[in-house]
């Protein structure tokens, strides 16, 4: 039994099987890891579904790192919750991305994947209910486990609740495409919470606009998670890091930089930041030769099909903008389609401009980490719907991430900033973006779930 509990879809640790049954542990990272490192591992469990064929065989074996407690959910019911739903439904809410001529449409498929949602909310509740001590503080993570809340409070009244939504929160208007009778079951998971946690003021109120709070007992609060200087900057700096900018080096030359780091993800608005790239050399023609633009886009949800033509959307705009405008010893885009967390470290100290132009994100921790490891001091070009946006807005160059023409002439003023005012802006947000440290982020919301009702 535990007296503080978290739940999320992935956990801190995984398994790979090997081809002889040997099970292989990967240790994940992140603020939630960080976090919970605050609390004894003797008071404290982690739920987390087990993702693979490594994590179910665990499970079967009973093998498990101390503090952890995988469940083993029928692929076919976690494949219908995770993608069918969570991925499908609720990412494309929350970050309004439908193409609302076609999408979305609610039909027999749909209900039939959302009783699955539910089923594997309800083997997580039913797991903490288990797990916890009389009223031990359970803190439920993200959109995956929105109708948790609701679940565990009919199982254990007796619990102190909260969950965090790392994603925006839907407008009024995209929450009431859900059916009349699934939006109600969705706020009533979440509203089961003594705390529902936003990383942003502006998703806060969004969720309070579409949700009738008064006289529910529960909580909306702001607690934007921030970086951990200290440890990024020993991640930055390892040798194998320092290798991969000596390779960076040697390919940008004396020229300038403009870094993106990001997933494949819609959300992201890569491919209008390639668009405003090009107009940027289109429109301002002395930056030809003289700038790269280093872009990280890691595949994400290939599973998915919307996402794989993304990313070849992605790759092929490059192509395009490379053809258009590269010469013989100047490649305009240096665009890497793969998980490669070494080369963004390398390109995060190289940076001399940050662009992060997403059109819809719950904070985007990108526009915190590069200031604060960026060797020279970087501009930050930053959308106004990011959430970094409330805390960095003062000291980045912000954009409407629809604008690329707007979007392009930023990044010549970025290009062109003086590098005493680059230094001191980059200085500022470092320290912005270093002042709630995901330990410190975890222990504010723990604190304030164990205070006064």
């Amino acid at each position: 039994m535990a007296s503080v509990l978290v739940a999320s879809n992935r956990g801190p640790v995984s398994y790979v099987l090997g081809e002889d049954g040997s099970l292989d542990t990967r240790r994940g990272g992140g603020g939630l890891v960080s976090g919970l490192s605050a609390v004894s591992s003797q008071d404290s469990v982690w739920v987390c579904a087990a993702l693979g064929e490594g994590d179910r065989e665990a499970v079967r074996r009973g093998v498990g790192e101390p503090g952890v407690r995988m469940l083993d959910i029928d692929p076919d019911v976690y494949a219908d919750a995770y993608n069918g739903i969570a991925n499908s439904v609720l990412w494309f809410l929350h970050h309004h991305l439908y193409d609302i001529p076609r999408e979305p449409v609610y039909d027999a498929e749909f209900r039939r994947r959302w009783e699955s949602y539910r089923a594997y909310n309800r083997a997580f509740a039913e797991a903490l209910a288990g797990a916890a001590d009389e009223g031990a503080a359970v803190l439920v993570q993200d959109y995956h486990l929105a109708l948790v809340p609701g679940q565990l409070r009919e199982l254990r009244p007796d619990l102190r609740i909260a969950h965090f939504t790392h994603t925006p929160w839907a407008s009024p208007a995209y929450l009431r495409m859900l059916p009349d009778d699934v939006r109600e079951e969705l706020l009533w998971g979440m509203l089961g919470a003594d705390e529902l946690g936003f990383h942003t003021s502006a998703w806060a109120e969004s969720f309070a606009a579409g949700a009738d709070v008064a006289g529910t007992g529960t909580r909306v609060a702001v607690h934007p998670l921030g970086v951990d200087a200290e440890e990024l900057r020993a991640l930055a700096y390892r040798p194998a890091v320092d290798e991969r900018l000596a390779e960076l080096r040697a390919e940008v030359g004396d020229r300038k930089t403009i870094v993106r780091v990001d997933r494949t993800e819609l959300s992201k608005n890569i491919l209008r930041g390639l668009l405003a790239y090009r107009e940027l050399l289109t429109a301002r023609p002395e930056w030809r030769g003289r700038v790269v633009h280093l872009a990280s886009a890691y595949p994400s949800r290939q599973d998915l099909e919307v996402y794989r033509s993304y990313t070849t959307s992605v790759a092929a705009l490059a192509e395009e903008i490379n053809a258009e405008f590269g010469t013989e010893d100047w490649t305009p885009v240096l665009v890497s389609v793969k998980d490669d967390f070494t080369r963004s470290l390398a390109a995060y100290r190289l940076a001399d401009v940050a662009l992060v132009n997403p059109v819809r994100d719950g904070m985007n921790l990108v526009a915190k980490e590069i200031p604060v490891v960026s060797e020279q001091g970087c501009a930050l070009v930053l959308s106004r719907e990011a959430g970094a946006y409330e805390e960095l807005r003062e000291d980045a160059l912000t954009v409407n991430p629809f604008d690329v023409s707007e979007t392009a002439e930023a990044l010549h003023t970025a290009l062109t900033m003086p590098h005493p005012e680059r230094a001191d802006r980059t200085k500022r947000l470092a320290t912005a973006s270093t002042a709630l440290p995901p330990q410190r982020w975890f222990l504010n919301q723990l604190e304030a779930l164990r205070g006064p009702a």
